[in-house]
């Protein structure tokens, strides 16, 4: 009998508002996230209260103005394969103006509590840090959007490109107890994660894993193209379908603005294993945008 996972969450339309996923509604502490569709001269307005957000540019271009600055995009990419994200970290106590340029827009968002202030900050495809990471069939690619030492409370931002076949969030980690060292240090941070995905065809998909030692959670999710895999707790690796390059956009939150983690012990060797990097990477350039 087929069941659905209920980390997994399907998009709720193909238009507008496709994913909205509040930490009221999915009983956490820390994250919030949406995804919305625009047509050409449609806007979006929002008010940050008490919260800091990032908007991940997916597809199109926008103006955006604000009580603490205004921007607007110009080489947005054409899809998540065609390019490097325009980044937008927005303060608390910010309301904003977003209006689509393009006929099309596409953008994911999160917010979670802030308790300083920050600044205003657009960050363009050639500014965002890039980094090929792991080896042999684990090999995949980073976009660090919002890494961590930032400048901002607690939220992180990545968006990883997996080549068709390989192993990605692997060896598998988890963030879900904040462990010091003796000088009191971060080397594990409790945070909520989300992987947001997408694929360039319908019919491709990711296998993700999420487990925990004690199996409270232990769930095997197809994922396919618009869908969100919560990770509330747990390790979590992914596979890409073969022949097809997945993509998946990260937002985590919590106690500590880093990406420390745990590695399952039973996989802590494969580190010391990888032989060679996968030459189909990268995936994107930020000279993709400029060729849009």
């Amino acid at each position: 009998m087929k069941r659905n996972s209920p980390l997994l969450i399907k998009p709720k339309t193909k238009s507008g508002l496709y994913h909205s996923i509040t930490k009221d509604s999915v009983n956490w502490k820390y994250l919030n996230f949406e995804a919305r569709n625009f047509d050409f001269n449609q806007q979006f307005h929002w008010d940050t209260e008490e919260n800091e957000m990032v908007i991940v540019l997916l597809s199109g271009n926008y103006k955006f103005k604000s009580n603490k600055g205004s921007f607007e995009t110009k080489n947005g990419r054409k899809n998540v394969f065609k390019g490097v994200a325009h980044t937008l970290y927005i303060p608390r106590r910010t309301k904003i103006n977003l209006i689509a340029t393009s006929e099309k827009l596409d953008i994911a968002y999160g917010w979670c509590k802030s308790d300083s202030d920050f600044p205003l900050k657009l960050v363009k495809p050639e500014e965002t840090p890039t980094v090929i990471f792991g080896g042999d069939n684990a090999t995949r690619q980073f976009n660090d959007l919002i890494p961590p030492g930032f400048g901002c409370s607690s939220i992180v931002v990545r968006e990883v490109y997996t080549p068709s076949g390989n192993w990605s969030s692997f060896p598998a980690h988890k963030h879900d107890e904040r462990i010091l060292d003796k000088k009191g240090n971060v080397i594990e941070p409790i945070q909520e994660e989300i992987y947001f995905y997408k694929f360039q065809k319908p019919e491709a998909y990711a296998i993700q894993q999420v487990y925990t030692k004690d199996h409270s959670i232990d769930e095997i999710i197809r994922a396919q193209h618009n869908d969100v895999v919560m990770i509330p707790k747990g390790f979590h690796p992914v596979v890409a379908e073969h022949g097809f390059h997945c993509y998946y956009l990260n937002f985590l939150a919590g106690t500590d603005q880093c990406l420390k983690n745990t590695t399952d012990p039973d996989h802590e060797w494969i580190y010391d294993s990888w032989k060679s990097k996968d030459e189909r990477l990268p995936l994107v350039t930020s000279r993709m945008n400029n060729e849009n």
